[in-house]
């Protein structure tokens, strides 16, 4: 498998984990290739490390250089010209990044079968052509557009990412929906309430709406903090606190800008990227988790804060809407509608038979519908038909 970097905690990172451990539990030979992760200041190891995790062998390459997400790992070329051979099929995860690219390159050159899932980056791309940069376009042209183009399978999340897909011309043949599914092991038993407020210095009254996830333009976090003021000026609910947990991926400052201009300092937190102990504990201690990222076809965020018995509050006509509706565990409201996204955050705080209500069912439904276990049974399936005619293959993945 080719993630770009599956040693930080984001939602790709998330599913690559899930899945590999899933696979080995059931006896495959599981192999990830990705970056150190090159920090902003140039900063990698001296060398590749190698890492048995959970019987999953982890390559973490030697970054050289890095632009934005995109790292330099040349030590991936001698791991695939020699590791190669050993595989079966290859799961890449990223057309734009080095790591996807060159074990592409191999895969071609070699005849070795590959699945490509987007998680959502290309059909982004294809609803909004301003997320294009020079460099992107230029990439896709180049190599990132034949990915797509002699993938075995595209894996699509959902089947609105499907449509997308087949409008932009993937054969419907060549795509697979297989949605992503949660850890259950962790959230089969909560912490107490109270936890998270105390170590982040909240009073045990306050009433928590929850963002958690990377601090991006593109996230829908604009509308929530508008959303937010609207809230507690306009509405005059003055025990809402607003918590903003997760990384910065560009665009801190210019919220935090946006927090000032509207007065809020002292009641926004910023808490930066959580450990999985705080971030479950954030969940318990919310009153409602808000995700409104219109573009993304998919999302861990609403799934684990509903495992955590929280309502969830997500922008209406995406693929997690549609699955909030058929759980009947949160609500969905228009994209840039702050009055109506302020007006669901009253009702969910002012209602707690309500919040609690919804909280058990979605915390029921996830547990029937989004377990790994039951996922990975399906993926194992698109391994099999895409290794088809392949006798060694075929019977690695008879396991």
């Amino acid at each position: 498998m080719c993630p770009p970097t599956p040693n930080v905690a984001d939602g790709i990172t998330n599913v690559v984990r899930n899945v590999t451990q899933e696979l080995a539990k059931r006896g495959h030979e599981v192999e990830v290739y990705t970056s150190d992760m090159l920090d902003q200041r140039g900063n990698g190891s001296l060398k590749t490390k190698k890492q048995v995790i959970n019987g999953v062998t982890v390559y973490y390459l030697r970054s050289l250089w890095r632009h934005k997400t995109f790292i330099v790992t040349p030590s991936i070329i001698p791991l695939l010209s020699k590791r190669l051979g050993n595989f079966d099929i290859i799961h890449i995860h990223d057309c734009r990044s080095f790591q996807g690219i060159f074990a592409y390159l191999f895969a071609r050159a070699k005849n070795i079968p590959y699945v490509f899932q987007p998680h959502g980056s290309y059909s982004f791309s294809l609803s909004d052509s301003t997320s294009k940069t020079v460099a992107k376009i230029t990439l896709d042209k180049l190599v990132s557009g034949k990915i797509i183009q002699n993938a075995s399978k595209i894996i699509a999340l959902s089947q609105v990412e499907a449509e997308e897909y087949k409008c932009a011309g993937v054969p419907a043949d060549k795509i697979a929906i297989v949605p992503n599914g949660i850890d259950l092991l962790e959230y089969s038993d909560l912490p107490s309430k109270g936890a998270f407020k105390k170590k982040f210095g909240l009073d045990k009254n306050d009433k928590i709406v929850l963002y958690l996830g990377r601090i991006h333009k593109t996230k829908g976090i604009d509308l929530l903090v508008k959303a937010y003021a609207y809230l507690t000026k306009k509405m005059d609910c003055k025990d809402a606190v607003l918590v903003m947990a997760g990384p910065d991926d560009g665009y801190l400052d210019e919220l935090r800008s946006l927090v000032c201009s509207l007065g809020l300092n002292r009641k926004v937190l910023f808490t930066g990227m959580l450990s999985e102990e705080d971030k479950i504990g954030a969940y318990v201690d919310c009153a409602i988790c808000a995700y409104l990222n219109p573009h993304e076809p998919f999302g861990l965020v609403p799934l684990e804060a509903a495992a955590s018995g929280r309502p969830v509050v997500v922008v209406r006509g995406t693929p997690m809407s549609e699955i909030v509706n058929q759980g009947n565990f949160g609500f969905s409201t228009g994209h840039l509608d702050v009055a109506a996204l302020a007006k669901i955050f009253e009702k969910i705080l002012q209602d707690e038979a309500l919040a609690t209500e919804m909280g058990k069912r979605g915390r029921d439904y996830v547990f029937a519908e989004f377990d790994w276990s039951k996922i990975i049974v399906e993926l194992v399936k698109l391994y099999k038909e895409v290794a088809k005619g392949n006798q060694k293959c075929s019977r690695k993945l008879d396991t």
